[in-house]
């Protein structure tokens, strides 16, 4: 064997091990997320604050005040990033998600909770770094496809162990009498049991961080490039971002950087950081038009998340009484939290096995453009269908439920790598990847913050006018808006085509 081959050999391994360690801490953000889902509307019901038919919206408020801190730091530790390097940052992420999650579990009322979850937000500013650092990892464009698959099967990941750690975990001297005593600490604080869980298993992603994980920034990496072939320290395609893969899918616009062959880095400090690109010159028109689709994408698919737990454990009315009035729908399918939890889990098992298979081959076949407009297209169909499972007789309760969200996760599965593709396409200098996707994380951010207070406040007003398909039909309107901008849409390779 060659040392050049020996030497291609290494670097993929080493790329692989580091975007694996990146999947490990990306599972944070989804715990975070996620795991208060499941029991967001009962703990708000055991605040004693509202009414029952307010929970909804005061739910809302806490699952979005995550995303609202999120949105307003998310640039700002994006430029950090780039000044300090990605690493540190990433680390801070991962230790104020658990400051996060300790204060919600601990919380003796509303405000503790609202108060924890803006902090976690406020901390974490991983989504868009890490982010960046797969930007930066990534020299081939044909790995594309499967690298940027990574991100969200990790996520799936940890959208599988925070709704199952939420729901099954929750009040647990209720659902487990003979393990938890009714008078111990569990009692006192029943939603404390899965922010602990969920907090130790974020130690163990700071741990591997920590010690294993490298600096990704180009100009804070090792600089042990002596006695190295150049093809083994320089990516083989040139540093221009129209260039093409054989599938003429994705294009390739982060050929400046490299990847560390040591464990423990020491940073370089001989060369200055070179000056950042204008901003004028950074926020196209295309980078905006790609972050707004990327945010209208995340409004309805965390509007969505939201609703999902509320429908399943709301009241259910005898469906016979409503079969001649279709949009007489005013309740939900009267399911336990524990129920919820699991049937969450498994939402989060199809959305990984999709993610997994799918995404990839078809990202080949029909390229990522293609793709996108199409599950695009597709995407309000799957909310509008959603009420309507309070009609199924009960042999198909659970089979109905199965097939909404194998159809929901088909089209959300590959929206979301696709349309951070094109994003990373859409960015003219790769230096300020960090403030694009820190951007693109703002955007998100902001949609999760008011999606789920406004799918709340909808569910609550449909849910007084006896149709709580309203924030379903709501949450399809969002995703009909997002069909609509894909015509005003263009990605690199057919405007270099002009």
């Amino acid at each position: 064997m060659s040392l050049s081959q020996k030497t291609e050999r290494h670097n993929n391994g080493s790329f692989m091990s580091q975007l694996l360690l990146l999947a490990v801490c990306r599972v944070a953000e989804p715990i975070a997320i996620t795991s208060i889902l499941p029991y967001a509307w009962s703990m708000i019901k055991d605040f004693h604050m509202t009414t029952d038919r307010n929970a909804s919206i005061y739910a809302g408020f806490l699952v979005g005040a995550y995303a609202f801190s999120e949105a307003i730091t998310s640039v700002f530790w994006g430029s950090l990033s780039d000044r300090i390097g990605r690493r540190p940052v990433v680390l801070l992420g991962c230790c104020g998600t658990i400051v996060s999650l300790m204060l919600v579990g601990l919380a003796p009322n509303f405000w503790v909770a609202l108060v924890g979850r803006i902090i976690g937000g406020a901390l974490n500013g991983n989504i868009a770094v890490i982010q960046t650092m797969v930007c930066e990892l990534v020299e081939d464009a044909e790995n594309e496809p499967q690298a940027y698959a990574v991100m969200p099967f990790f996520w799936s990941l940890g959208t599988i162990i925070g709704p199952a750690i939420g729901g099954v975990l929750a009040k647990p001297a209720d659902g487990f009498p003979s393990l938890f005593s009714p008078r111990g600490l569990f009692a006192r604080f029943p939603y404390l049991l899965p922010n602990l869980v969920c907090s130790i298993l974020l130690c163990l992603s700071i741990f591997c961080v920590w010690m294993f994980l490298r600096e990704t920034h180009p100009d804070m990496q090792q600089d042990d490039t002596a006695g190295c072939e150049p093809s083994s320290r320089q990516p083989l395609l040139s540093h221009s971002p129209s260039l093409h893969s054989e599938t003429d899918t994705v294009t390739n616009s982060l050929e400046n950087g490299t990847t560390p062959n040591e464990p423990h880095p020491t940073y370089s400090t001989s060369k200055p950081i070179p000056s950042s690109p204008h901003t004028n010159t950074i926020y196209t028109p295309e980078v905006i038009m790609f972050v707004t689709a990327l945010g209208i994408f995340t409004f309805h698919s965390m509007s969505y998340d939201h609703l999902l737990p509320i429908f399943l454990q709301d009241t259910r009315t005898n469906p016979n009484s409503n079969i001649n009035n279709p949009l007489h729908i005013p309740g939900g399918l009267g399911l336990t939290t524990q129920t919820v939890g699991l049937i969450m889990a498994s939402d989060s098992i199809i959305a990984l096995i999709i993610q997994s298979t799918i995404f990839p081959v078809l990202a080949r076949i029909y390229g990522i453009w293609n793709l996108y407009t199409c599950v695009t297209s597709l995407h309000p169909v799957s909310y509008l269908i959603h009420p309507f499972l309070v009609f199924l007789p009960i042999y198909l309760f659970f089979p109905g439920i199965y097939v909404c969200l194998i159809i929901r996760n088909i089209l959300s599965i590959i929206a979301y790598p696709a349309l951070l593709i094109l994003i990373k396409q859409a960015i003219p200098d790769a230096k300020a990847m960090g403030r694009v996707n820190g951007l693109a994380a703002s955007a998100g951010a902001i949609s999760r913050t008011i999606a789920p207070p406004i799918s709340g406040l909808l569910y609550s007003v449909g849910k007084g006018m006896g149709f709580t398909g309203l924030a379903w039909w709501g949450t399809a309107g969002a995703a009909v808006l997002g069909t609509v901008q894909v015509c005003f849409l263009r990605p690199v390779d057919m405007r270099e085509g002009d």
